[in-house]
């Protein structure tokens, strides 16, 4: 005997497939659906059926732009300046940098990183993307935004060493204490970073 009906298991199973969402949580989800008997599931079913039929890929950068549109709205911004990208891994990351409103260049969006174990190499990101842009715009400085992991470490080195010899400045995003932190308290890796990455209070 079958302890649950079958469309409310598919949909367990659909959301502990979510990252971050274990079989509790994806339980959670699915009664709270069934318990409310509002517009919300519809209202998410929705959602979730236009979600790949309206977005898409900027063609330039990768970024997530609406169907239909061959530049996101960041790429066919001409107050941007376009001798400045900042490399990312996800479009979660270009949300993340332009909540802080200080970056006024463009985007390169990698759609992942190297990672050798995991069968992840240049050809399955968009690096070659990236090259071939950087060969054709006037780009004087590339920004390695990568998140501080060993996968991220070693996509940045990548990167450097492959656009380096074209002449372009490459930078590598700060890391060290965050602010309000104390020193006693940070781990010996971030101290590590804040003193390599220490600047001139001049």
């Amino acid at each position: 005997m079958r302890a649950l009906p079958q469309p409310v298991q598919n949909l367990i199973d659909a959301f502990s497939r979510l990252p971050g969402i274990g079989p509790k949580t994806a339980a959670r989800l699915t009664f709270y659906l069934l318990k409310e008997k509002s517009d919300i599931a519809t209202d998410l079913a929705e959602a979730l059926s236009n979600l790949n039929a309206e977005t898409d890929y900027c063609q330039q950068c990768h970024n997530i732009t609406l169907s239909g549109q061959a530049l996101c709205e960041v790429c066919a911004d001409s107050r941007r300046d376009d001798t400045l990208i900042c490399v990312v891994e996800e479009p979660s990351d270009v949300i993340a940098i332009e909540r802080t409103g200080v970056f006024n260049g463009k985007y390169h969006v990698l759609l992942g990183v190297l990672s050798p174990i995991e069968g992840i190499g240049p050809e399955q990101i968009k690096f070659q993307s990236l090259l071939e842009r950087l060969q054709k715009e006037p780009v004087r400085e590339v920004i390695i935004a990568t998140n501080p992991t060993m996968e991220g470490d070693a996509t940045a080195l990548y990167l450097q060493k492959h656009i380096a010899p074209l002449g372009i400045k490459v930078s590598r995003l700060a890391r060290g204490l965050p602010v309000g932190g104390d020193i006693e308290y940070a781990d010996q890796n971030t101290l590590q970073r804040a003193l390599s990455g220490r600047q001139s209070m001049e």
